[in-house]
């Protein structure tokens, strides 16, 4: 079973990414890069529903279709 939790990611003053959530509380994460900050976030994630018996039901489900927001550099 797959959940979506959503992160709010900002770069910090000291070139940092931190993500938090504001619908999956305690989630705090930090990386050198985006990617890294994601993946760190999916493992805090994880551990917090294992540890808080997180109510599942709160989190959406992933659907067929949904929206992502691509970043490209250029």
């Amino acid at each position: 079973m797959e959940k979506v939790v959503n992160i709010h990611i900002e770069k910090l003053p000291e070139g940092f990414y931190l993500a938090t959530s504001d619908n999956l509380q305690g989630l705090i994460a930090q990386g050198r890069t985006i990617t890294e900050t994601i993946e760190i976030a999916r493992d805090v994630a994880k551990k917090l529903i294992e540890a808080q018996g997180y109510q599942l039901n709160l989190l959406v489900n992933t659907e067929d279709e949904f929206d992502y927001p691509l970043v490209i550099g250029v």
